[in-house]
C-alpha cells in the first residue's frame, strides 16, 4: 500500500528523523520519506500488518498534527 499524509509542525531535520524513525519501526512499514518543503510523508506499508490509522497515531504521538 502507498499513501501520502500531510503533516503540520515539521520544521527541521530532527522532525524528519523523529517521524522516519518512529514510523519506520512499525511492523509492515517498508518505506517512510518526509518532505519538509511540502509537509508530506510518503509511505509504503503492508496494510494487513499496520493500518494507516496506526501510522497517523504514531506521527501524532511525536507531537505533529495530521492535516
Amino acid at each position: 500500500m502507498k499513501d501520502i499524509v500531510k503533516v503540520q509542525g515539521m520544521s527541521c531535520n530532527h522532525c524528519v528523523n523523529s517521524i522516519e524513525t518512529s514510523v519506520g519501526n512499525l511492523s509492515g512499514v517498508s518505506s517512510v520519506k518526509v518532505d519538509l518543503g511540502s509537509g508530506e510523508v510518503s509511505l509504503e506499508y503492508d496494510n494487513q500488518v499496520t493500518t494507516l490509522e496506526q501510522i497517523k497515531e504514531t506521527i501524532e504521538e511525536q507531537g505533529y498534527d495530521i492535516v
